[in-house]
């Protein structure tokens, strides 16, 4: 069994360390972490790769324990599009046009035949996580739908809004790079 102490860590460390020692073929791995988004990007990270996570609260922090159990659901074949949006409008601020451009642009996502497999938030684009966002609720509706939100830990804590966001998961440059140039078609906007 292999243990990380991964507290007082920022993102993504504890999850680039969980990562190094599952490259080496560790079966077992305890992570222990002091908040919230941490816990969830390990957990995220290790139910990607085959291990059953399980979780246990103390006092020192949270463990995260990693069991490997299978293969990994990024074995999958990736649906064919992950977006990255840089910005919570397309070009530059213009009296509302460009914020307009964008709730139109996500707003056409649901109706796809085959809606993207991952929805990454970074720099302002985490904006759009909020619950006043006009575009919240269209990215709600594609989270239903089974499309990956994932909102930029860093950038939320940045602006101050982690505690505000409403859709998505609160995630790390690991998980939103792999996601998003893991899949067949990446694309970056904003």
């Amino acid at each position: 069994m292999i243990e990380i102490d991964a507290r007082k860590l920022e993102c993504p460390k504890p999850v680039l360390l969980t990562k190094e020692e599952a490259d080496k073929g560790a079966t077992e791995i305890h992570v222990l972490v002091d908040n919230e988004t941490a816990a969830g990007n390990v957990t995220r990270f290790f139910e990607s790769r085959g291990y059953a996570a399980s979780r246990k609260e103390a006092e020192n922090g949270i463990y995260i324990n990693g069991v490997k159990s299978g293969e990994a659901a990024k074995g999958e074949k990736p649906k064919s599009t992950a977006i990255l949006f840089k910005s919570d409008r397309i070009g530059a601020p213009s009296d509302g046009l460009g914020e307009s451009l964008m709730k139109a642009f996500i707003g056409t996502l649901p109706k796809a035949d085959v809606p993207p497999a991952v929805i990454a938030l970074m720099n302002e684009g985490v904006k759009m996580s909020l619950a006043e966002n006009s575009v919240c609720d269209t990215l709600k509706a594609l989270e239903a739908k089974g499309v990956k939100i994932l909102v930029c830990g860093t950038c939320a804590k940045h602006f101050g809004i982690t505690e505000r966001v409403a859709v998505g998961a609160i995630s790390n440059m690991f998980e939103i790079s792999e996601s998003v140039f893991g899949a067949e078609k990446p694309i970056v906007l904003g």
